[in-house]
């Protein structure tokens, strides 16, 4: 749990000045990103995290760049915290601003990726879509395949797709972005997990699975959340997520297995049936006076 000395040390980071690019997108990562264990926040404390730097900027007018990266701030922590109409109003507001003051192409796009987070989470799939359609192909031209933002926007294309049952498009999409993934930002990065999970997910989700296809979901699901366990630990909300869709690939297959079992044990029971009733016919005929 965080404390006020905790909340008091990342004001005073986030209070320095002239510091260049790297140096700031850092410090601006420690509200959302523990330097210790390099694991995002989440729950509570990613939650006291947003209230207090919004708190601390929010004084400033509303083309200060600190006040503009708060607001980010409070939208994501709204919801990390589930609170997605709250973080719509926020998140709506930022990209309005950012697109008032001229912003970058880069903010805009960040601006408009943290909107459509929040309609997918909204239940909103078609609006997301759209939207993330939009900034992964401006993110690929504007930054490459192998941009850390780039492997970022195509999960949350990948994930926007799952929900609205594109699965073809998703295994595509997740085929081609996680050897980029694995070999930019390594087998044990969340991004590339979570890509993985979102591969298998495009897989057992889809009414059209093989069994090859669950399978492999499974056996996927399996390896990620192993990594999952020991990099971000038991408790963690990735790895719990990955808990519930190994559940759901294994049941998924078992399923499908016994389907499979009961249409052979039908068909040869049927064929069973039919010998004997050729059996019966043939000696019937062979009764008959000749």
């Amino acid at each position: 749990m965080i404390n006020s000395y905790k909340v008091k040390i990342l004001t005073d980071e986030v209070e320095a000045n002239n510091l260049g690019d790297e140096a700031f997108d850092e410090r601006w990562k420690r509200w959302y990103s523990c330097s210790l264990c390099e694991q995002n926040y989440h729950g509570v404390v990613r939650g006291a995290l947003g209230w207090a730097c919004w708190k601390t900027y929010l004084g400033r007018p509303d083309s200060d760049q600190d006040r503009r990266m708060a607001m980010v701030q409070l939208g994501n922590s709204l919801s990390a915290a589930g609170h997605h109409e709250d973080a719509l109003a926020v998140k709506q507001a930022h990209l309005s601003t950012e697109r008032r003051l001229g912003a970058s192409e880069r903010n805009i796009l960040a601006a408009q990726g943290n909107l459509a987070n929040t309609y997918h989470m909204l239940g909103r799939h078609e609006e997301a879509l759209r939207v993330r359609r939009e900034v992964y192909a401006q993110r690929l031209k504007l930054s490459g395949k192998e941009h850390v933002e780039t492997i970022r926007e195509a999960l949350c294309y990948a994930l926007v797709l799952i929900a609205s049952r594109r699965f073809n498009d998703a295994k595509t999409l997740t085929r081609k972005t996680i050897p980029v993934a694995r070999r930019v930002l390594g087998n044990s990065h969340e991004y590339t997990l979570r890509m993985r999970s979102s591969y298998a997910r495009a897989l057992y989700e889809d009414d059209g699975a093989t069994l090859e296809d669950l399978r492999e979901a499974v056996e996927t699901l399996e390896d990620a959340e192993r990594i999952a366990r020991r990099v971000l630990g038991g408790v963690h909300p990735i790895t719990e997520a990955f808990e519930d869709n190994l559940q759901d690939a294994r049941d998924a297959l078992r399923d499908r297995e016994e389907t499979r079992d009961a249409f052979r044990t039908a068909r040869a029971k049927l064929a069973q049936e039919r010998a004997e009733l050729a059996k019966t016919l043939a000696d019937a005929i062979a009764r008959l006076p000749k």
